[in-house]
């Protein structure tokens, strides 16, 4: 491995950390808001603002309507906007950080997967429906707790996450169809959630202000927007350009451990035994969905030069 080679791998597990580290901060500081300070429109509101101002230009050079393709657009708005936005802000003030980092990053690539096989009939190896059945595992570990319990207000929680994850998926399908960058996809997004939310989520926030949490205010703006919004985005590009997508999806399942321990010292949130299993079961369920170990596999069997 030359040395330029070994720099570019260094830049792409260093961009992927920060990329794990920020989305797992982002959880467990958005349930913080939510359950504390913060209205989901609030949180949408803050969310939308800096990635419109900031990526201005990208906006005006792929253009507002996305350069003709409407229905991929509306999709993605749908997928990544503000009604995505509303269900995980909404549905974390029913469940906890455990449950939504197994319920939203463990399922998305389940959800994914399934759309791909109805709609584009892509066939799947055997590693990535074990990595599947990992995920709904979680899923059921998680949702059969309250279910247990009849806790109706953790399970509408629960519902709602779970729309959210299909939201993403529904918006990761529609991205490849966009023809837009990621950067142009994030900034048109933003525009046209910022013009949705504007209407419900000023006045709430103008509330917080007055109800003195403008401390909280400016550092959700900063964590929603710029942090997870821009940064996240960047970095995750950058380790999938540099490492490759199926090491890109591998490190998402760092992201609900993460979450996890974070929202320990943070929130006091201990996970019980069904956090626990759905954390660990979705997480390596996402490993193995990622591809990245039929990769390998195929690596290791081609022959030596």
């Amino acid at each position: 491995m030359t040395d330029s080679v070994r720099r570019a791998h260094l830049v792409g597990y260093a961009a992927l950390l920060t990329t794990v580290a920020i989305w797992g901060a982002w959880i467990v500081f958005t349930h913080q808001a939510v359950t504390h300070s913060l209205s989901p429109a609030a949180i949408a509101l803050l969310r939308m603002i800096p990635p419109t101002i900031l990526l201005a230009p990208a906006i005006r050079r792929a253009g507002i309507f996305a350069r003709g393709r409407i229905v991929p657009l509306i999709l993605c708005i749908i997928g990544a906007g503000t009604p995505f936005v509303l269900l995980t802000a909404t549905g974390m003030q029913y469940a906890s950080s455990a449950d939504f980092a197994a319920l939203v990053p463990g399922t998305m690539p389940l959800l994914v997967a399934l759309l791909s096989a109805l709609i584009f009939k892509e066939r799947l190896g055997w590693l990535r429906v074990l990595g599947f059945v990992c995920c709904s595992v979680g899923v059921f570990a998680i949702a059969g707790r309250s279910i247990a319990d009849a806790d109706a207000s953790t399970s509408f929680g629960h519902i709602l996450l779970l729309l959210a994850a299909l939201n993403y998926a529904v918006y990761t399908l529609a991205f490849r169809a966009s023809g837009l960058t990621p950067i142009e996809a994030t900034g048109i997004v933003a525009f046209w959630s910022l013009l949705m939310i504007l209407p419900f989520g000023t006045m709430p926030v103008i509330e917080a202000i007055r109800a003195g949490h403008l401390h909280e205010v400016a550092f959700q703006l900063v964590l929603q927007g710029v942090l997870s919004g821009i940064i996240a985005l960047v970095a995750f590009n950058t380790g999938i350009e540099r490492l490759g997508a199926s090491n890109g999806a591998a490190f998402v399942a760092l992201v609900p451990v993460v979450a996890t321990l974070l929202a320990i010292p943070i929130l006091g949130e201990w996970p019980d035994l069904a956090a626990i299993v759905g954390v660990a079961t979705t997480s390596l369920g996402v490993l193995l969905a990622s591809g990245i170990l039929t990769t390998a596999e195929k690596s290791d069997r081609k022959p030596a030069d």
